[in-house]
């Protein structure tokens, strides 16, 4: 099951990447998502920067730190 997961800047987190996308939701702004796998198992969608989308690949680790934004880990 995926859920969509709105990032919170006190959020932690760590997962694999497991799919990339992007899309016009509002009709002007592009926004980046990626599928994550978490550790339990559990499967997320998150929304990221551009630079981040840019700089990752399926199978790339990602981890969130409470206060930080999302990074490649």
């Amino acid at each position: 099951m995926i859920k969509s997961l709105k990032v919170a800047r006190d959020d932690s987190w760590e997962g694999v990447v497991t799919d990339k996308s992007r899309g016009m939701l509002d009709g002007s702004n592009m926004y980046h998502f990626v599928e994550i796998r978490l550790a339990d198992g559990e499967s997320v969608k998150v929304r990221i920067a551009r630079r981040l989308w840019k700089s990752i690949e399926v199978g790339d680790r990602i981890v969130k730190q409470p206060g930080a934004d999302p990074a490649k880990g």
